[in-house]
């Protein structure tokens, strides 16, 4: 898998894009979209930090309320699905979805 970077300018030419828009009859259009930012500049940022680059302080909060918060989303969300396939609690590892652990 090949790494790229791209701008600002750029990321908001695709987020802007018919490719991640979807119709406002499609449900949660604007979560998606959000969600590809979301995961555009985190990637973003992570290649460029250095390794035991040191954050301020209101970046490292910042960052972790947003993991707490995406993370509550994605476990209810998940839990949906198992619980419509009927394969129960025990078979979901959530340590699986963190990135990077």
């Amino acid at each position: 898998m090949k790494n790229y970077l791209i701008s600002e300018k750029q990321l908001k030419r695709i987020i802007d894009s018919k490719v991640v828009s979807e119709s406002h009859e499609e449900g949660s259009y604007m979560a998606k979209q959000q969600l590809f930012t979301i995961a555009t500049l985190a990637y973003k940022m992570w290649e460029m930090m250095e390794e035991g680059e040191q954050l301020d302080d209101w970046m490292e909060t910042k960052i972790a309320q947003s993991e707490s918060s995406i993370l509550s989303v994605v476990k209810s969300y998940m839990y949906e699905d198992v619980k419509d396939n009927q394969k129960g609690m025990d078979t979901l590892d959530y340590d699986d979805l963190i990135i990077g652990k």
